[in-house]
């Protein structure tokens, strides 16, 4: 019988808890039939296997490391009571005997669709969580020679081109993109880049008018901060819906020691200067500043989320995942009582400074604690902390109609 663990009261801690430790697979399960292939794509950060929590509030959507080292020497294990259809998924904790029933989503049938140049359409994107993430252009110059620029946390110079395509054309990422919103109802496409000096976010623009034009979506992009602020400017005209901008750690000796490229080829202020123009050029919410906790000292996080959510962006924080062939491999997973500090905090700072979170429809990223999911955490805010929730809840109903008019077709206005 499933029993409650009482340090695990909701889904959140649940979530944070896995995140750090990891999972064991146990030979009752059946992965091949029941659960989305583990795929090693993009920066290699979703790696792991997509499970759903189930929540107060809603399914908390997440990408739980399995293949790493630490996982294997993980408390959690993954069973699977019964057979076939009728068998259910728990995560089982061996310090304790407790359960807790998780839901895994099958692989979708468009995955092994073809495109038009007759790629399979998961070498081209895949899901995380219920968002499509596609990564576009070459290789991120930081891995260029033999990656010593690269990211210390980053394994895309491994991936793309081998787990996957490393040319992607507009046609096969539009087919990819209908199939997905056809089938798997995605709402949000996200586009993702590697370093390319100032034509960086050039290289993104033909995706993203397609996507606008013959798809109907909203459309994500990240990559690294242009130098001519105006570049943003043209992303808004073309119908970009957000923006985030992944600098990693807010210590600067931490961010020159695992971001060497970040930090020689762009170094932190351009990030900020970056997260600041297009915060006020798109409206509060609408761009991010992406983070990883467990690695710089917890007062730098907790630093770098307040003042993300300061300039009106929300902090995006990634609990540290020592990626395998990666330069971090070896180092510790955090531990999980300081991550629901910074979590807390993530929800905390969006209320602090009218952050709006949770808006957009059906975007559940796996990869993260998403900050409305950190709102779990604070059980005590009182009165203040009810008026912010109550709202956000108004906030959300308002702006469905306009989601639903920017997930029309349009041409863009440049």
């Amino acid at each position: 019988m499933t029993r409650a663990n009482s340090t695990l009261t909701n889904a959140t801690r649940l979530q944070i808890e896995l995140f750090c430790r990891g999972v064991r697979i146990d030979p009752s399960c059946d992965l091949a039939t029941d659960a989305r292939g583990v795929r090693r794509t993009r920066a290699g950060l979703g790696s792991g296997l997509e499970v759903v929590l189930p929540g107060r509030k809603k399914d908390h959507w997440m990408n739980v490391p399995v293949v790493e080292s630490f996982a294997q020497r993980s408390p959690w294990k993954l069973v699977k009571r019964g057979t076939g259809l009728e068998g259910r998924y728990f995560v089982a904790d061996d310090r304790t005997g407790d359960e807790h029933p998780v839901r895994l989503p099958p692989e979708p049938m468009w995955y092994a669709a073809k495109t038009p140049s007759g790629r399979e359409m998961t070498e081209i994107g895949v899901l995380q969580g219920t968002y499509l993430g596609i990564y576009v252009g070459g290789v991120c110059g930081f891995w260029a020679g033999q990656g010593h620029q690269a990211c210390g946390f980053c394994t895309t110079g491994k991936n793309v081109g081998d787990a996957e395509t490393l040319t992607k054309t507009v046609e096969d990422v539009v087919a990819t993109a209908l199939a997905a919103k056809r089938e798997s109802d995605v709402t949000f496409v996200h586009l993702n880049t590697g370093y390319a000096g100032e034509k960086t976010l050039a290289v993104m623009e033909p995706y993203i008018r397609a996507l606008k034009e013959e798809v109907g979506c909203l459309v994500g992009v990240q990559a690294t901060p242009a130098k001519d602020l105006k570049q943003y400017d043209r992303l808004k005209d073309l119908g970009v819906d957000h923006l985030s901008f992944c600098y990693e750690f807010h210590d600067p000796e931490t961010f020159r020691r695992w971001c060497p490229g970040k930090d020689h080829a762009l170094g932190q202020q351009a990030y900020f200067t970056a997260l600041e123009y297009t915060s006020k050029l798109f409206g509060r919410g609408a761009c991010s500043g992406e983070i990883i906790a467990g690695v710089e000292p917890i007062e730098w996080t907790l630093k770098a989320i307040d003042w993300i959510a300061s300039v009106g962006a929300f902090p995006t924080v990634c609990i540290f995942r020592p990626t395998i062939g990666s330069r971090m491999e070896a180092e510790p997973s955090p531990d999980p009582a300081q991550m629901e500090i910074v979590f807390r905090e993530v929800w905390n700072a969006c209320r602090r400074h009218l952050v709006p979170v949770g808006m957009a429809p059906n975007i559940e990223v796996s990869l993260i604690v998403q900050p409305d999911e950190a709102g779990e955490l604070v059980e005590d805010g009182g009165l203040v902390d009810a008026a912010w929730r109550g709202t956000l809840a108004v906030a959300k109903a308002a702006s469905a109609p306009m989601f639903r008019r920017k997930m029309k077709p349009r041409r863009p206005t440049t």
